[in-house]
C-alpha cells in the first residue's frame, strides 16, 4: 500500500490569484516542495511561474533577483520559518499568520490572521483606495490654499471667513473625504 500526504489548496486560492492578475500582478511561487508537487499546484492555481526545491537562501536569492528586475513593488507571501528571510527582505512581506510560524509573523510587514489568500487582493484594494484618497486630499488642500493665497495677493476679496475656510474648511473637507476609506466594510463575521 501507499500513503499519500499532500498540501491542499485553500478554498479561495484560485480566485485570489485571479484577483491579483486582475491588478496586473505577476505571480510566482517559490517553494521547497518537489518539482512535481510545485508544477501541479502552479497549474491548478494558474500562476505565471514557479521554482521548486528551494532552500530558504535560494528563495531569498530568487526574490532579490526579481527585485532587481522590476521598478515596481515586490511582495512576498509566506507562513513558514523557511520564508522568514524573504519576508524580511521583500518590499512588502505578508505572513499568513493564523497557521504561520512566529518568526514569519515577526518578519512580515502585514499579517493576515485568518489565512485566507483572498485577503491579499483585498489588502491591495484597500491600499490603492487609501493612496488615492491621500493624493486627493493633498491636491485639494494645496489647491484651496494656493487659491486663498492668490486671492490675498491680487484682490481685496479676502476677509476673515475666507481665511477660516482656507484653514478649518480644508481640514473638514479632508477629514470627510478620508472617511471614504472606512466605507464598504460590513460587520465582522
Amino acid at each position: 500500500g501507499h500513503i499519500l500526504i499532500a498540501d491542499t489548496l485553500k478554498d479561495d486560492s484560485v480566485q485570489a490569484i485571479r484577483d491579483l492578475k486582475g491588478f496586473g500582478i505577476r505571480t510566482v511561487m517559490l517553494t521547497g516542495d518537489s518539482e512535481a508537487i510545485a508544477k501541479h499546484m502552479s497549474d491548478d492555481l494558474g500562476l505565471d511561474s514557479y521554482e521548486a526545491e528551494l532552500l530558504p537562501e535560494d528563495k531569498l536569492e530568487r526574490l532579490e533577483s526579481a527585485m532587481e528586475g522590476t521598478d515596481g513593488t515586490t511582495v512576498f507571501i509566506g507562513d513558514g520559518i523557511n520564508d522568514t528571510p524573504a519576508l524580511a527582505r521583500a518590499d512588502v512581506g505578508i505572513a499568513m499568520g493564523g497557521l504561520g510560524s512566529d518568526s514569519a509573523v515577526e518578519a512580515a510587514d502585514i499579517v493576515l490572521v485568518d489565512d485566507k489568500p483572498s485577503k491579499v487582493a483585498e489588502t491591495i484594494r484597500i491600499s490603492k483606495k487609501t493612496q488615492s484618497i491621500v493624493i486627493q486630499n493633498i491636491v485639494m488642500a494645496l489647491g484651496i490654499k494656493f487659491a486663498v493665497l492668490a486671492l490675498t495677493a491680487f484682490t481685496d476679496l479676502v476677509n476673515m471667513w475666507v481665511a477660516i475656510f482656507g484653514d478649518v474648511g480644508v481640514l473638514i473637507i479632508a477629514v470627510l473625504n478620508s472617511t471614504r476609506a472606512l466605507g464598504g466594510r460590513g460587520p465582522k463575521e
